[in-house]
């Protein structure tokens, strides 16, 4: 059965509702954010072009190691001011796609407003499990908490994530160098991720749908802000409010932020601008 989308829809139906009803194609439609935005490709190609141009222009704190992977590296981008907060950010990509050199041009909001930001690679499925790749960004957080001072980045730390580095940004929000974290666009509960083409090279175990799904852990009580744009699939739109809805009900701090007008690639505008609306929303985590 194929599912139809209306991605202008304030309260669309979660599709999950009718998993049973659906074949593996239509399933995988409910998280395939590149077809349901028409212009997809070519906001990629920009994305990818203004990350090549910021990269060039901040040369000094490129491709440092935080671990033995190829893409165990580091992209820093240091504030004039070494005490000042840092946004930390995680690429998206399911997982299986993206780096964080492709991402470079979203540092230009938080520097521009006087933050430093890191951008942290890790290794892609099928090589990695996400078992290994939330093992590698524990150790990125871990090698930014001791040797960030010593890079210029010693401020609090908000941890910010896209689509899958979305729910890595919820998984990690509890890490002691993490003071609190932007959760953007993500995926929280990864059970109906084992029934898509997703799964083709993530492989995900029972294991991992339990103790790597934010929605399905104990919730952790600093802040964090979960951020999703207005014209999202309908899955993420849920995946959004669900997480921030059980976090409410645990009294843990931080609001749920719907970006208007914003589908899943256009959101990140929001990071390109100091006054842009995540922008600020990293900064009210901090109380600025």
């Amino acid at each position: 059965m194929a599912l139809d989308f209306r991605l202008d829809d304030p309260n669309p139906a979660d599709p999950r509702r009718r998993w049973a009803e659906l074949d593996r194609d239509a399933r995988s439609a409910c998280y395939d954010n590149t077809r349901a935005v028409a212009d997809s490709a070519a906001q990629v190609a920009a994305r990818d072009a203004a990350s090549a141009a910021y990269r060039a222009a901040h040369p000094a704190g490129l491709d440092i190691p935080y671990g033995p992977g190829a893409r165990n590296a580091l992209d820093l981008y240091p504030a004039r001011d070494a005490s000042a907060p840092a946004l930390v950010f995680l690429h998206g990509g399911y997982w299986q796609r993206g780096a964080r050199e492709l991402f470079a041009c979203f540092a230009e909001g938080p520097n521009a407003a006087g933050w430093s930001v890191a951008m942290v690679g890790y290794t892609l499925a099928p090589e990695a499990s996400l078992t290994r790749i939330a093992a590698e960004i524990g150790a990125a957080l871990d090698w930014i908490g001791s040797h960030g001072p010593a890079h210029g980045i010693g401020g609090p730390l908000v941890l910010a994530g896209w689509s899958a580095g979305g729910l890595l940004t919820a998984l990690h929000l509890g890490h002691p160098a993490i003071a609190a974290g932007l959760a953007i666009s993500g995926v929280y509960d990864l059970a109906p991720i084992r029934q898509t083409a997703l799964d083709d090279k993530l492989r995900l175990t029972e294991a991992e749908v339990e103790t790597l799904s934010p929605l399905r852990l104990p919730v952790v009580g600093k802040p964090l802000c979960v951020a999703y744009g207005s014209r999202e699939l309908p899955a993420l739109i849920h995946d959004a409010r669900n997480l921030h809805a059980l976090r409410a009900a645990a009294h843990a701090p931080g609001p749920l932020l719907p970006v208007s007008g914003a589908e899943h690639f256009s959101v990140l505008g929001e990071l390109r601008r100091p006054g842009g609306i995540l922008v600020r929303a990293a900064h009210a985590l901090l109380g600025g």
